[in-house]
């Protein structure tokens, strides 16, 4: 039996384990593992709401500053906490190295 070279190599685990190797020193202890995987649950919120996820053909431009806007947003509504633009921005970057890490979205 052979394997699929599309199988999904994201983990939830990795992702926060780079993440949080990402962040400044001074943030390492401010976000909870469960901080950082409502962020990137988020995230990921943001590209199927904005049809990103569906678009495998074409290369796709992702807004930062849209995603960041939008994480901040939901948290705020979801009453999860009041995270600033700076640090969310850091969380967001970082996701973004750790998909390249894995080539996610080559």
């Amino acid at each position: 039996m052979s394997t699929n070279n599309d199988e999904f190599l994201y983990d939830e685990d990795d992702s926060v384990r780079f993440i949080r190797n990402y962040l400044p020193q001074e943030m390492k202890g401010k976000f909870s593992d469960d901080d950082i995987n409502y962020i990137v649950d988020l995230i990921y919120d943001y590209y199927e709401s904005n049809g990103l996820l569906d678009n495998t053909d074409d290369e796709v431009e992702i807004d930062e500053d849209e995603v960041v806007s939008y994480v901040i947003k939901n948290a705020q509504k979801d009453g999860v906490g009041k995270f600033e633009p700076e640090e969310i921005t850091l969380i967001v970057q970082g996701e973004f190295e750790y998909c390249d890490s894995i080539n996610l979205f080559d």
